[in-house]
């Protein structure tokens, strides 16, 4: 679930870029979690036509994501509408998405500004735009360069087609199959959110995702050099092969519908701060290595790592000062140093966690904030929470910090009454005994 100060930044966000009647869905469902149309407009008191129009520009603009249900126990389903909440958020990082591409595909910029102005649209539409912007005077893209400069951005993994527009999902059966796991021994399992799970469960392969828009080939000159006995069954295939060819490119541009891939920005945003954040505290000697490491990386697999292999980092490096004096095991040793470990899938490749760097960094600048606003006590009860990750009793809490036990009783309640920290009563049964817990609340 959303912390109540989410939903305030997410509210704001819409009311900002779609106005109040559109917020005022969007608080409903985020508040809420999905819902069906009728219940929407039941809770909100608002007519079927507003409450409907203000769904589809959520959707248009991948704020929302619409599934089907099962009702009750027949066989009919019902379409109910779920707020993506990291999509709303993500809509204040656009004109840093538009910067990784004008640093990478210059070219390709306009493109990405249309998806990101309008949420999704097909190349044909983008086409229009695209040329609706060209100043006057100015020369006119033709359609190939545009389709060249858009496969640009899908090779990349930039951009992306569009979810299943609703797709079956039953959280009943969800709900008894994650018990019946957590039931199993030894199974261990990240819990996922019902966002994530609806949105996995709409999303397509990724050889579909980044599936690229065909090019049609005019190969009409080859037949005239073919020799007249083969030229009626070659023609015939070759027609049969242009007319599957057309009506997949037709398809790719007029019906397929075309969004930006959040997860690939957020992973070059994530990418370039665990970079920069790291530079400061490096050795001498060591920038290079970390500088290279980060420019040989491979496509990712998942957003919270980095894998470059050896051979491209030692490439990177010669085209650095002092770089081809440095042997392969200084390299490797300076590596391991800065918590690169070897692939488990390929020796010869050195991988890095950014979610540990992104962890600490995190840490570190809500621990500052909560020194600012409460104090040095406030603080080493803070760090103390972080570190135990997980739920720590009062008792324990006195004990290690070695303050009074009234200041750590006033700075605790202070804490919670601002919601940085959960608090949880817990009763022993046998003892019985009451106590009272202590965890993080980062959400």
């Amino acid at each position: 679930m959303v912390s109540q100060h989410g939903i305030l930044l997410a509210v704001a966000i819409i009311s900002d870029h779609f106005g109040p009647l559109v917020s005022k869905v969007c608080r409903c469902l985020l508040r809420h979690g999905a819902l069906p149309l009728q219940e929407i407009v039941r809770r909100l008191e608002l007519s079927p036509g507003q409450v409907k129009n203000s769904l589809l520009v959520l959707i248009q603009h991948n704020c929302v994501q619409a599934f089907n249900a099962p009702r009750g126990n027949g066989d009919k389903t019902v379409t109910h509408y779920l707020a993506i909440f990291d999509n709303i958020v993500h809509r204040q990082r656009f004109s840093k998405f538009l910067s990784i591409i004008r640093a990478d595909i210059p070219e390709s910029e306009a493109l990405l500004e249309g998806l990101l102005q309008n949420g999704r649209l097909t190349f044909g539409q983008l086409v229009e735009r695209t040329i609706s912007k060209v100043p006057e005077g100015s020369i006119t893209p033709a359609r190939e360069e545009i389709r060249m400069n858009f496969n640009k951005l899908v090779f990349a993994h930039y951009v992306e087609r569009c979810l299943k527009p609703e797709p079956f999902f039953d959280p009943l059966v969800d709900e008894q199959s994650t018990l019946s796991r957590k039931r199993a021994p030894k199974t261990v399992e990240i819990a996922l959110s019902i966002d994530k799970k609806v949105v996995n469960t709409a999303a397509l392969s990724d050889a579909e995702r980044f599936s690229e828009i065909p090019y049609i080939m005019e190969d009409a000159s080859n037949a005239n050099d073919s020799p007249r006995s083969s030229i009626s069954g070659a023609k015939r295939k070759h027609n049969a092969l242009e007319g599957d060819a057309e009506l997949d490119s037709t398809i790719a541009e007029n019906e397929v519908l075309w969004r930006a891939n959040f997860e690939k920005f957020t992973f070059c945003l994530k990418k370039k701060f665990c970079a920069d954040r790291k530079k400061p505290k490096l050795k001498v000697g060591t920038h290079p290595i970390w500088e290279a490491f980060f420019e040989a990386s491979l496509m990712e697999r998942d957003n919270n790592s980095v894998t470059s292999p050896i051979n491209g980092i030692m490439e990177r490096l010669g085209q650095k000062e002092g770089g081809t004096s440095m042997t392969l095991d200084h390299i490797t040793r300076v590596l391991e140093e800065l918590n690169c470990s070897p692939s488990s899938e390929d020796p010869d490749s050195f991988i890095l966690d950014l979610s540990r760097i992104v962890e600490a960094s995190r840490n570190e600048e809500i621990e500052s904030l909560v020194r600012k606003k409460y104090g040095q006590e406030a603080f080493t009860i803070f760090r103390l929470l972080v570190r135990e990750r997980g739920p720590v009793e009062t008792d324990k809490i006195i004990d290690t910090t070695i303050l009074d036990k009234q200041i750590v009783h006033g700075t605790l309640y202070k804490l919670w009454k601002d919601d940085y920290i959960d608090t949880e009563v817990r009763y022993i049964i046998y003892r019985e005994v009451t106590y009272v817990v202590w965890s993080m609340d980062f959400l």
